[in-house]
């Protein structure tokens, strides 16, 4: 995304502010005024959806990169919420300019979609009423929201791993630690996840493009995988598509709603 200033989620208590980006190589310049005026757009649509639904809490995914190849249709996940003035948050993990880190941000609807998508649509869904009361305290809680968060980045991390965390992941264990309390590690998260029927995205990655991405970008790690899958192309990670047929094969949530 562009240098913009975002406000980020301390992992212990403050607020920061710092550059970051969400998963591809930063761009430099400003936003064009066409750009800025799409994603605002785009914002006031979801902001507006986002009331009529009646919601506290929602899943809201943008589609940052085109991701047609591996039959996906979002590519970011966030955590969006109503604060008590009645404005939306989405709380979600950036990649930091393409590098190997990340942190957790919170956002305005404005800031989350003025990220040069490959398209201005969105898409959300809306939890049902019980884990919406779980999640909210926790997402305007600093030190709770970041609590499973790992800095290592990998935008193919392995669903079942801890060695890196990619955004979607951090997204989908935090909500598993809202469901269940006991799930205070990302390991116990990610075995509850398991046990209640949630199945990965498998993105099929020949060994040419594998190491291609390996030798080019800092953000981009396959050593978490099994050797078996990984060997054979087939890379288990948490997508956006997963999670949202996961949330509603379970009744967890409805289903998608898209916003253009």
């Amino acid at each position: 995304m562009s240098r913009a200033i975002l406000t980020a989620v301390a992992l212990a208590a403050a607020l920061a502010a710092t550059p970051a980006h969400a998963g591809q190589t930063c761009e430099e310049g400003r936003l064009t005024a066409r750009e800025l005026a799409a994603g605002m757009e785009l914002a006031a649509h979801t902001a507006a959806r986002l009331d009529a639904s009646g919601a506290q809490v929602a899943l809201l995914a943008r589609a940052g990169q085109d991701l047609s190849k591996y039959n996906l249709r979002w590519s970011h996940l966030g955590l969006a919420y109503k604060q008590s003035d009645g404005a939306w948050r989405v709380a979600h993990k950036l990649n930091a300019c393409g590098t190997d880190r990340a942190e957790v941000f919170r956002q305005g609807l404005g800031q989350f979609f003025n990220d040069r998508p490959f398209r201005y649509e969105a898409a959300f869904v809306v939890p049902d009423a019980a884990l919406q009361a779980r999640l909210l305290p926790l997402l305007r809680d600093n030190a709770a929201v970041a609590r499973l968060h790992t800095p290592r980045y990998s935008m193919v991390a392995y669903a079942g791993g801890t060695r890196y965390q990619q955004s979607n992941q951090w997204a989908l264990e935090t909500l598993a630690m809202a469901a269940e309390p006991a799930n205070t590690s990302r390991a116990r998260a990610q075995a509850w996840l398991r046990e209640q029927g949630y199945r990965p995205g498998v993105l099929h990655i020949d060994t040419f493009t594998r190491l291609g991405a390996r030798l080019t970008r800092a953000n981009v790690e396959f050593d978490d995988h099994p050797p078996g899958d990984r060997f054979a192309g087939r890379i288990a990670t948490v997508t956006v598509d997963s999670v949202f047929d996961w949330l509603q094969r379970t009744g967890r949530a409805g289903p998608p709603q898209a916003v253009r």
